[in-house]
């Protein structure tokens, strides 16, 4: 007998990425962690919007005022219990249920290139932001060379193998696409090794990145 397959693309983000094994493990927590709690110091208030169980952002919450924003109500669980966090259920595809200019700081790592209306998205980020705040963040992005060696071998463009994934970014298009919203202060190249930080548009993998609202 086949196995039963997910329904529909919730199901598979479900059973894909939030509770189970996934649980107490983030994507190159060491290098985002150290950057991002640089990035965002202390004094601040935080929305992790993807944050889960508070893996990634655990490393961020002295000091601050910290909520979680997910579709996993388990996992966030974990991170209130652990970590002491707030967490608020959201669906990234729809209006966010916080007040107009309520954060100093959004954090969005790993999680654009799931969002299937990122102008939705970017559009509440904006809203809810502070004057002055900062969007940070992380994201692989799609068509550096290794992406291209995988089409010409007739492999499909799914970054990292995820089938979650429905946003494929070239480098020169994810910064056209934050600067409809935000000012962008920073691109960092976090994998694709030495020549990525010289040349991103076309070795970088994954890259964090540091935007601002207008004062």
């Amino acid at each position: 007998m086949s196995q039963k397959q997910p329904a529909n693309v919730g199901d598979i983000y479900i059973d894909h990425h939030v509770t189970g094994e996934r649980l107490g493990k983030s994507f190159m927590e060491d290098i985002r962690s150290k950057l991002f709690k640089e990035w965002i110091g202390t004094g601040k208030k935080i929305l992790d919007l993807g944050g889960r169980d508070g893996t990634l952002t655990r490393h961020f919450v002295e000091g601050n005022q910290t909520v979680i924003g997910d579709i996993d109500t388990e996992a966030m669980a974990r991170a209130r219990q652990n970590y002491g966090v707030e967490t608020a259920e959201v669906n990234l595809n729809e209006a966010l249920p916080f007040e107009d200019e309520s954060f100093d700081v959004i954090v969005l790592a790993e999680v654009l290139e799931h969002l299937p209306y990122p102008k939705v998205t970017f559009g509440e980020i904006q809203r809810i932001l502070r004057p002055g705040g900062m969007l940070v963040g992380s994201i692989p992005l799609a068509y550096h060379i290794k992406d291209r060696w995988q089409v010409v071998r007739g492999r499909k463009l799914w970054v990292n193998n995820d089938p979650t994934h429905v946003q494929f970014f070239k480098y020169e298009e994810l910064l056209n696409f934050f600067e409809n919203y935000l000012d962008v202060e920073d691109v960092v190249s976090i994998k694709g090794g030495q020549k990525a930080k010289w040349f991103p548009k076309l070795f970088a993998r994954d890259v964090a990145f540091r935007c601002s609202k207008a004062a």
